[in-house]
């Protein structure tokens, strides 16, 4: 360390400063010496005391933001319904022990970090029980408060009843770090079973009432193996299913809704390739469904007498297919609805009488149902129509496979998370239970007709018309006096949909302009639109930002030293790329968990994840361009002298996915190149007992979320927020 890193009050509002130790890569004639790369050792108690030190500093600095933050978290808290009711979903369970009903849901209570899982006996699938008095029979399962008590960090990986309805298989995780302990509950006795695996992936499945599948990664965090647990048998002896060697791919398995079926998907970011296997022969090998073709992607759905197939075989925005039960070809699959362009295929849900596509068209979610005819055959089928502009919906389904209907999901910026059924026969929607916004002490009732939710069009430099979602109140003036707040991710064709949040109210209440850029790279305007925004057409993702930023400018919205940016982990190194070429654009950014030394981890495989991410990113470790290419943006490698806006980092020390030394080489570099002509802070925050998606516990969250948001406030609207 630094002797300028201390302990003492006065030093703690002067930077850390992190000793240059270099390490030089050379790659393809380049050489390149990184003077902090020693910092990704967290074993190094130097590593520690650092990040120790960037949090301290980080802390005198925002001091003054203390009561801010407390308003933003008691805003937050106080708008939320902490005791609260999920709507019951009805399931039916079939074993050895006889057939039941049950009502599952959720609740959460006031004063409480996480969830209590409960079911109830359900007499009528036609009458749920009443969200407004005590349920009949409830039982809590499993208990989130009780499974996190003395741990500072807790994520549930799995939550799976047995088809028969008496055994529950759950995984935690208490660091961050993804790496599961998977148990079985006797749900009559309430006690759970010897059987214990540790080291699991995310998720698990049944396959009748006395095998459970799972999955584990390799060193490099890749879900590579499926392995069989039979249950009563110790964990050493689980067998392995399938084995996935082709370091691009990735491994899950799931279980069918009719669960006649486990569903095995290998996969790439490019290619996958499906295996069924019934479950009343859950020792046999799995059959696949299709092998896998370079370039071709699909997945598989069984629905009773016929699988039902989203692919991308010939059609770009991807189309549906229906082929035999025991299909082993892409030749037998049957078009059902052929591909559109614009119109993205994402997946599809089989029933007895219907099935759901979800879809995206026109920049928008959306739902196609289509009837079945007695013999299984599908009919022509129809939207599910909704009338705001903005809007995000989906279908949470149900877990019958012969059900009247669905739950359907809907949000909008203006509209609170909403569950409707959805009556499949008739296409009659009812409001079942919409999430409620309480009335805050300092900003009042939520009044929806107080906001404005629009569309407006960026232009980027190469002419393509680029989508913005913004919300702000009604009454903000359109003269650029507002500030305003940019999110962008634009990655992995994830798209980043119009959706409800609390917490922003408090930020629209304070007169700041909310926008969403849909840059290239997402998924929002379909594949074409991700396509142009990856690998060697990465720039596009940066320069799409740059247009929207400008263009909130040029429309009135805000202006340059009122406009701040964030994005989070691929959007983080958009936020990286932004502070390196358009400083003047922003006056603060907010990084989360920012991935912003790409180029030294797709470099080296021996990573987490680097071999899966090169059909995203390229492969600059054999492909000189690519490495040229990335080179020119990795933002670590690419820092400028320029003015840089403020800038907040935010981390944690066990995640897998970015790791913590990237945004602390980052900052470490920020703060050397900027020296003394810096006019901003540049801060680094690590949680030191989180992951990926931060700290957990709702009201750690609400904390977090509280302080970042008056850290944004604090340089876009002043200290009095």
């Amino acid at each position: 360390m630094s002797s300028d890193v201390s302990t003492t009050r006065d030093d703690l509002r002067r930077p850390p400063v992190a000793d240059r130790r270099p390490t030089v890569r050379e790659h393809h004639g380049d050489v390149f010496t990184d003077p902090y790369e020693w910092l990704r050792d967290k074993s190094d108690p130097d590593v520690i005391a650092y990040l120790e030190a960037e949090n301290a500093y980080t802390a005198a600095l925002t001091e003054h933001l203390e009561p801010l933050t407390e308003t933003l978290f008691t805003e937050l808290k106080e708008r939320t319904q902490e005791t609260d009711l999920s709507v019951p979903v009805y399931a039916r369970h079939s074993g050895p022990e006889g057939d039941s009903a049950w009502w599952y849901y959720t609740r959460t209570q006031e004063g409480a970090e996480y969830a209590r899982y409960c079911r109830a006996p359900a007499t009528d699938r036609l009458a749920p029980p009443s969200l407004d008095a005590p349920i009949e029979g409830e039982t809590v399962y499993l208990d989130a408060n009780v499974e996190a008590d003395g741990h500072e960090f807790f994520d549930l990986g799995a939550l799976a009843v047995s088809p028969g309805g008496h055994l529950l298989a759950y995984s935690t995780d208490v660091t961050g770090a993804e790496r599961y302990t998977l148990r079985v509950r006797d749900l009559r006795t309430g006690e759970d079973l010897p059987d214990t695996v540790l080291d699991v992936a995310h998720g698990a499945c049944w396959a009748g009432d006395g095998h459970v599948f799972y999955t584990r990664c390799d060193e490099a965090w890749r879900p590579y193996v499926v392995l069989r647990h039979r249950l009563g048998t110790p964990a050493d002896d689980d067998a392995v299913v399938l084995t996935e060697t082709d370091e691009r791919f990735w491994l899950g398995v799931d279980s069918s809704r009719d669960d006649r079926w486990l569903v095995f998907g290998s996969g790439s970011k490019l290619t996958s390739e499906y295996r069924l296997l019934a479950t009343d022969d859950p020792e046999g090998t799995p059959r696949v469904v299709a092998p896998r073709r370079q370039g071709v992607e699909y997945t598989v759905e069984p629905a009773g007498d016929r699988l039902l197939v989203v692919h991308n075989d010939g059609a770009e925005d991807f189309a549906l297919a229906q082929a035999p039960l025991d299909a082993t070809s892409h030749t037998q699959w049957e078009p059902v609805l052929p591909g559109q362009a614009g119109v993205r295929l994402l997946e599809v849900d089989a029933y007895a009488s219907h099935v759901v596509v979800s879809l995206r068209r026109d920049g928008l979610s959306g739902l196609h149902v289509i009837p079945r005819a007695e013999d299984g055959a599908l009919l022509p089928g129809a939207d599910v129509g909704f009338d705001e502009p903005l809007f995000t919906v989906g279908s949470s389904g149900s877990p019958e496979y012969v059900t009247p209907s669905i739950r359907v999901e809907y949000t909008s910026m203006l509209t609170p998370p909403s569950v409707y059924d959805y009556d499949l026969a008739s296409g009659g929607l009812t409001l079942l239970k919409r999430t409620a916004v309480l009335p805050s002490a300092t900003q009042g009732p939520y009044d929806p007709s107080a906001y404005v939710q629009e569309r407006t069009w960026a232009t980027a430099p190469d002419g393509a018309r680029v989508p913005m979602s913004v919300v702000r109140r009604a009454d903000v003036a359109l003269d650029g006096s507002a500030p305003a707040l940019l999110y962008g991710y634009g990655s992995y064709e994830i798209p980043v949909d119009p959706t409800f949040s609390i917490s922003r109210l408090s930020l629209l209440d304070r007169g700041v302009v909310y926008a969403v850029a849909h840059v290239r790279g997402g998924g929002e305007l379909g594949r074409a639109w991700y396509d142009q925004g990856k690998v060697l057409a990465k720039e596009n993702t940066f320069t799409d930002f740059a247009a929207c930023a400008q263009h909130l400018v040029d429309a009135g919205y805000t202006s340059a030293d009122r406009l701040a940016a964030r994005g989070g982990s691929a959007g983080g190194l958009l936020m990286g790329v932004v502070a390196n070429r358009w400083p003047e654009r922003f006056a603060a950014i907010h990084a989360q968990v920012p991935f912003v030394d790409a180029l030294t981890t797709i470099l080296d495989p021996e990573l987490p994840l680097t071999v899966t991410e090169w059909e995203e990113w390229g492969d600059p470790l054999h492909d000189p361009e690519v490495y040229r290419y990335m080179k020119a943006y990795t933002p670590y490698e690419n820092v400028t002298h320029a003015d840089h806006p403020a800038i907040l980092a935010t981390t944690s020390l066990n995640d897998t996915r970015v790791y913590y030394v990237e945004p602390a080489k980052w900052v470490a570099a920020l703060r050397a190149t900027a020296g003394a002509t810096a006019t901003r802070p540049v801060l680094l925050k690590t949680e030191m007992v989180a992951g990926h998606g931060g700290v957990s516990g709702r009201y750690a969250s609400w904390r977090e979320i509280a302080f970042e948001n008056a850290w944004v406030l604090d340089q876009i609207v002043g200290r009095t927020g």
